[in-house]
């Protein structure tokens, strides 16, 4: 048996938060959360493994149902993945967060030659770049046909963590055109925002 919290209709990061509150509530008995769109499937999945929860998902008409077990094998958490990175990073962590898809304002086509221009620079930050965080129409900058996609490919495959909101995927309904980073909510990206030594904002 385990409890099942209806989550249809409530916006990000509302599932997750109420994942969060049954696991800590707790957390040796499995939890199932019903919710009705993509974008929130994916996060409470993450939410379960990062918990060391398995994670079954449930595809139902309109709806996908997803059962976290707590691990037999490994010691049931309470921090997260995102915390644990806390103790193993010692470099400056600087997390850059794109709310756009130009940088400034005033002329649109110079304003995305800049912003493509920083995205391929961004490599000489070095270690210290830790996060690329993508939100509202700087979501249109992960999808396929990007004018950078192919930098943050390399990014991604070289050990950078690329996060791309999932409710701004849904909005402007690009879910299935991204083409690299992970899912997110929002609790994971303020998070990120707290462990971030330095957060630059565009």
């Amino acid at each position: 048996m385990h409890n099942t919290i209806d989550a249809r209709g409530v916006a990000c990061p509302g599932p997750v938060l109420m994942a969060k509150k049954a696991v800590d509530e707790a957390p040796l008995q499995s939890v199932a959360i019903v919710v009705d769109n993509i974008a929130s499937m994916e996060n409470v999945s993450r939410f379960f493994a990062s918990r060391s929860f398995g994670v079954d998902v449930v595809k139902e008409e309109g709806t996908f149902k997803i059962i976290g077990t707590p691990s037999k094998e490994s010691p049931v958490s309470p921090v997260s993945a995102v915390t644990k990175e806390i103790h193993r990073a010692e470099s400056r962590k600087i997390m850059v967060l794109a709310a756009t898809d130009k940088m400034g304002s005033g002329d649109d086509d110079l304003g995305k030659k800049l912003m493509i221009s920083f995205i391929k620079t961004l490599r000489e930050m070095g270690d210290d770049l830790w996060r690329l965080v993508f939100v509202n129409n700087g979501v249109k900058l992960t999808i396929e046909g990007s004018p950078v996609l192919e930098e943050l490919l390399l990014y991604e495959a070289e050990g950078m963590k690329i996060l791309v909101c999932g409710t701004c995927l849904t909005h402007f309904n690009l879910m299935d055109a991204k083409k690299v980073g992970e899912t997110t909510n929002m609790l994971d990206i303020v998070t990120a925002m707290q462990l971030a030594d330095k957060v630059i904002q565009l």
